[in-house]
């Protein structure tokens, strides 16, 4: 009996540590394939907490009546780890989306104009989220044009895509749960299937291999987004996390020494930076460094010529096609552009192709 108060404990604990481990950025955990094991684990979780609840209550009493203080100092830890790893260690309680989204017009900002941003248009409206606060965040669920949008943002593979929160024909809600190699991952509020930030894949649960609508959104400096539409709003600091947009204030510039987020500064490294771009289901990328100091690239694909271009010192970037295969120089059509580590693009990219 004082073996299945005991057995519990460890169990529990370990159950607690390993939910956690194989979705958070821990020693190993994202280098190995085991989101089948995280998802069975999470989806789960009341199952295994009852049973080894219910191994230690069946001995409980003994352990407590021969060995009290002994039985304290086992429980103790148990329920410091419990809370550890449920409340202070979990994606969605070290990350916040803002408590009230503020929005300035030009004249009105408040944010550095050096800053990068994501930014999108739709229906004749545009808004501006700055990388220094989404990359905290995480996501940010807003609407432009009155048409709902999710602005995300992966930290540890620097990059953003904005999808629309529409699953099925209904408005859906996401919470941060974690990661996988590295990626963000959302889960939905309806079926607590898990998402993908990189591509907005399902990539467990009920809703598997379904995607969301992705809308195309430009990363530039905010001045350059505001000299193309002058109009735009622009989001606004949430004085709730200060500190934590602080912490980010090197993130733009990639000098942010952090073992997560910072930047490798050497061609095709781990996080060295590239320039990706998805045409014809062929994935294509471009070291950063060496297409930042030529300017531009290019390479054939399926007979049509792909040319990425990076501007004005770094802070504009972009990705064309020719428009027939006759007409290659004279003409350009504009493809998803992703600035991305090196080792996320080619972990969800295993055979793209390199343009330098």
């Amino acid at each position: 009996m004082r073996k299945s108060f005991l057995f519990g404990i460890l169990l529990l604990i370990t159950y607690e540590i390993l939910k956690v481990y194989f979705i958070m950025p821990m020693p190993g955990s994202q280098k190995m394939n085991s989101l089948a094991t995280a998802y069975f684990l999470h989806n789960w979780r009341w199952g295994f907490r009852l049973l080894y609840l219910a191994l230690m209550l069946r001995g409980a009493r003994i352990s407590f009546k021969n060995r009290p203080w002994l039985s304290v100092l086992l429980l103790l830890p148990c329920i410091g780890i419990v809370y550890l790893f449920n409340f202070k260690l979990s994606a969605d309680s070290m990350f916040y989306q803002p408590t009230s989204l503020r929005y300035s017009n030009s004249a009105d900002n408040k944010v550095d104009k050096e800053r990068l941003v994501l930014g999108i248009s739709i229906n004749g409206q545009s808004k501006a989220w700055p990388l220094q606060f989404i990359a905290y965040h995480h996501q940010i669920c807003d609407s432009v044009g009155n048409t709902p949008v999710m602005v995300t943002y992966c930290s540890v593979c620097r990059t953003g895509r904005v999808f629309s929160p529409m699953v099925e024909g209904k408005p859906e809600s996401f919470r941060l749960v974690g990661m996988d190699h590295f990626n963000a991952m959302f889960e939905d509020h309806t079926t607590g299937s898990w998402w993908r930030q990189v591509n907005g894949e399902c990539v467990a649960g009920s809703r598997k291999g379904q995607k969301l609508q992705e809308f195309l959104c430009s990363q530039v400096a905010l001045k350059d987004w505001l000299n193309m539409h002058p109009e735009s709003l622009v989001m606004q600091p949430d004085p709730k996390f200060s500190k934590d947009y602080n912490d980010l204030k090197g993130f733009d510039e990639g000098t942010i020494k952090s073992s997560l987020e910072g930047t490798d500064t050497g061609s095709w490294k781990e996080k060295s930076w590239v320039l990706g771009t998805v045409f014809e289901n062929q994935a294509i990328c471009w070291d950063w460094q060496k297409l930042k100091a030529k300017g531009s690239s290019s390479i054939d694909v399926n007979g049509y010529r792909i040319t990425a271009s990076i501007e004005a010192g770094g802070t504009r970037f972009s990705v064309k096609r020719s428009c027939t295969k006759t007409e290659m120089d004279t003409c350009r059509i504009s493809l998803p552009a992703y600035q991305e580590f090196w080792h996320s693009w080619r972990t969800f990219h295993p055979k793209t192709l390199k343009g330098n």
